[in-house]
């Protein structure tokens, strides 16, 4: 059995990992922390997710307290904001823990982009230069020798899956500069209350064109441009991106078919659609990224969809566990 540490375990994504290392068969959550302000400090899991009485009934602890257990751990989960990762990273990598953040704070190579787009100086170049981005369908190979995972965005992440095979198989045309419609529900905000995650004043309406963080993450990974338009939705969870591509003259529907079954046909967590369009629907609470696209006039719509705290988060936060310690793909998760 590996002791776990979640770190960030009251908010969302935090609480899915929870649920889903509960289950693991091959894993003990040692503790569970939230931030030091926390108002669910020394509080049960189950009292702040009530859906998990009596089946998770941990205490959370204050994060003041997480270098007091450096002992005994093999892996930590962070679901924290992206400066607290950036100090919480060093110091469990010095006590040997393998470390899986779900933060932004180690995933580009640029150190520009942490001023420009998170509003923080970062401080350890040399820990970023070895840190693995844990896009799992693409990157196994690395994550099976690293101490340092950070996981990918949940738009970057739904967006790469969708994109990447088109882009490696080099069908896309070069003149044509990918547009990405995307729409998250109110979880992608945080559990914190605020008038952006209000049901009463949400609309479906874009925002944070050419500046969403996500933008230099999705452009450094793909390594071509984008246009990137995110948008808000009023419901709970969930992503859909619309993505509207040119191919190369004489593309057809076949040949696209055979490259994402050429990349993907193996790959548990991805499902590529034939007959029908992704929908949320389809992955709300599941941990899948469905794919479909359309084709007319060397056109492609691609439209791909995520749950963005399972696939864009905490499902994908659990695969890389699964390989980087030799598992199954998918135990705990399907």
């Amino acid at each position: 059995m590996l002791n776990v540490v979640i770190v960030g375990a009251s908010g969302y994504a935090g609480a899915e990992l929870v649920n889903y290392m509960h289950r693991h068969r091959f894993a003990n959550i040692k503790k569970i922390f939230v931030s030091k302000n926390s108002l669910n400090i020394d509080k049960l899991f189950s009292d702040v997710h009530q859906q998990f009485k009596n089946i998770v009934d941990l205490r959370f602890d204050t994060i003041r307290n997480c270098t007091l257990i450096k002992k005994n751990i093999d892996a930590v989960f962070l679901a924290t904001d992206h400066r607290v990762s950036h100090s919480l990273v060093p110091f469990f990598l010095s006590s040997n823990c393998i470390v899986f953040d779900l933060s932004a704070s180690y995933r580009m190579n640029n150190k520009k982009v942490y001023l420009d787009y998170y509003g923080f100086v970062h401080e350890y170049e040399e820990l970023l230069k070895n840190s693995v981005y844990g896009l799992a369908e693409w990157e196994q190979e690395k994550i099976k020798k690293a101490n340092l995972i950070a996981l990918p965005g949940c738009y970057a992440t739904c967006i790469q899956l969708a994109l990447k095979p088109l882009i490696k198989e080099n069908v896309l045309c070069d003149k044509n500069i990918p547009i990405i419609n995307a729409i998250s529900g109110v979880s992608g905000t945080g559990r914190k209350a605020s008038l952006n995650n209000s049901f009463c004043e949400v609309s479906l309406q874009p925002y944070n064109i050419f500046t969403h963080r996500h933008t230099p993450e999705i452009i450094e990974k793909l390594g071509v441009p984008v246009i990137f338009i995110p948008h808000l939705g009023p419901f709970s969870r969930g992503i859909i991106a619309t993505i509207t591509c040119k191919l190369k003259p004489n593309v057809k529907s076949i040949d696209i078919h055979n490259i994402f079954n050429k990349f993907y046909k193996n790959k548990p967590l991805i499902r590529i659609y034939k007959k029908y369009l992704p929908s949320i629907k389809s992955v709300e609470k599941q941990p899948f990224c469905d794919i479909g696209f359309v084709i007319k006039d060397d056109y492609i719509v691609i439209v791909a969809a995520e749950d963005n705290l399972l696939k864009g988060a905490a499902a994908q936060a659990v695969q890389c566990f699964n390989v980087r310690f030799g598992f199954s793909e998918t135990e705990s998760i399907i």
